[in-house]
Parts: C-alpha cells; structure tokens; sequence
C-alpha cells in the first residue's frame, strides 16, 4: 500500500468562515478552530472547506471498504477493465498472492479473457486511485478506523497523522 499527499488547500479560508460567526477582528481563529476540530453537529464544519487530494495504491479489499464513504469525496481509479489485459501481471502488482493463482490469472491474461481474468482476480490487487476529500471526511474515516483489523487502515490513519499539515494542530490533544 502506497499513499502520497498531492495537494491540501483552504486552511485560510475555512478560517475566514469561522471569523463569520464571531464578527470580532481580534478572536484567534486557530484557537477556535482547534477546539471546534472535533466537535461534531455542526460545529466543525469548517473541516469541509479544507480539501485535501491523494494518491493511494491500496489492494481492492481496502477499496471495498473504503467505497463506504460517499460524501465528501470523488474518487478516480484506474480501470481494471480497460487495463487488466495490457500486461502480465507480477507479484508486485499483489498486496499478497499465491503464485499458483497468478499464473493462472496471467494464463486468462495471455489469452484475452477479461471475463475470466477478472473472476479470478484477487482481493489483494492493488488499484491506485486519485482521492479528493477533506478534513471532516477524513476525521471520520480516522475515527471509525484507526483501531481495524485490516493493517491497510491503520497504516491509512498514520498516514493522517504524520502526513497532513494540519492533522495535529486539530487533532493532538
């Protein structure tokens, strides 16, 4: 599993929506938008205006997973369908395989059989896919997984921690 921060945009925005509720030219924001982070009902939905983008190679049982949350992100993959045919596939291109399988998915490979090929696909290919989110989504997401029995999800919340800028202004306690 691969995850790479692209791009993370509109601290200083999101700030200036607080300053709306306050409408005090002396209030320190990132005070209040600390404290604000991790309250839900409303209160930090300032998180939504802080976007982020990522690149993630995860196997398709993260994606199964992680397809549960809809709002507040786009996802774009690539496409198993138009792609699974190019080339012989490896180990490399597995999170985990059994050689036995591989050969015969790259038989299936070798002759064109899409159909087949993709029946007997593992859960552990991995897909790469370009994700654009924000803060809000990803604290739920950070909340709800950072203690699964996939390893893929907690290797996803540290990734948060440790990767985005504002992660532990917000968060840290």
């Amino acid at each position: 599993m691969k995850i790479k921060k692209l791009n993370e945009h509109g601290y200083a925005i999101a700030l200036q929506g607080i300053a709306l509720s306050y409408n005090k030219p002396d209030v320190d924001l990132r005070k209040i938008a600390k404290k604000l982070a991790r309250r839900n009902g409303g209160h930090n939905k300032f998180l939504e205006s802080i976007v982020v983008w990522l690149d993630i190679t995860a196997p398709r049982y993260f994606w199964q997973q992680f397809d549960s949350y809809r709002v507040g992100i786009t996802k774009q993959s690539e496409s198993t369908m138009h792609t699974l045919l190019k080339r012989e596939l490896m180990l490399e291109d597995f999170e985990a395989i059994d050689p036995v399988i591989l050969k015969r998915v790259n038989m299936y490979i070798e002759k064109k059989n899409l159909e087949m090929a993709k029946k007997l696909l593992p859960e552990s290919f991995l897909q790469r896919r370009i994700v654009c989110t924000n803060y809000k989504t990803l604290y739920t997401m950070y909340m709800q997984r950072r203690k699964h029995k996939l390893s893929e999800w907690r290797r996803f919340c540290i990734f948060l921690e440790i990767d985005l800028s504002l992660w532990r202004e917000f968060f840290d306690e």
